[in-house]
């Protein structure tokens, strides 16, 4: 008896009638996971780089047969504008935007001031991912991860915060080891500024 081959998924073939007007998310042990892998592949390859494949490293820009984990930020966004819905099983219900804000707040640190900075990139037409393996709270790409470096990475200011000389010189020197610009942001004026070694 022969196996038959499976052919996989193409995301091509996909049509928006397969997708539905808010995809279903779970929120989790403070996660939130797109458990279809269908929808988390779409709204990694086809809605502009939501979420993160669990067990992917670099996912390529193709259908992949796992579930996604959203960042809290990119599920409040994505909330926000009416894309997912986020079920919490503990309470057996869905959670509306300004709970799941109240949340964000609890068990994220810096999650109003970083949710300022995101929405503003992601309006610009930037695409801001999470930045913790660079040592920021964003790595920012203009086309997106797997067609291009980065050129910025990103840290939010707290609204409390003090930057000191030891701070700038810390980030200008972890932007140059990774050959990017760094950048800090400030929620209160929704501002940018950006640091460059140069020599004289």
């Amino acid at each position: 008896m022969s196996e038959e081959k499976i052919t996989p998924i193409s995301l091509d073939d996909i049509k928006e009638g397969d997708i539905p007007d808010k995809i279903p998310t779970k929120f989790i042990n403070s996660r939130v996971i797109v458990f279809n892998p269908l929808f988390a592949s779409y709204l990694y390859v086809k809605y502009n780089f939501y979420g993160a494949p669990l067990g992917i490293s670099k996912p390529r820009l193709e259908y992949f047969s796992k579930p996604s984990e959203l960042s809290l930020i990119e599920a409040y966004y994505l909330l926000k504008k009416e894309k997912i819905t986020i079920f919490e099983p503990k309470k057996d219900k869905n959670l509306n935007l300004e709970e799941f804000f109240e949340i964000g707040k609890q068990i994220h640190h810096k999650f109003e001031e970083k949710l300022i900075i995101y929405e503003d990139l992601r309006e610009k037409g930037y695409i801001p991912r999470p930045g913790l393996k660079f040592g920021a709270d964003f790595v920012v790409y203009k086309k997106g991860p797997g067609l291009e470096h980065s050129p910025f990475i990103v840290h939010v200011l707290p609204h409390d915060s003090k930057i000191t000389a030891i701070d700038m010189v810390r980030a200008g020197r972890l932007a140059t080891s990774v050959r990017k610009k760094f950048v800090i942001a400030n929620p209160l004026t929704i501002s940018y500024y950006f640091f460059e070694w140069f020599k004289p």
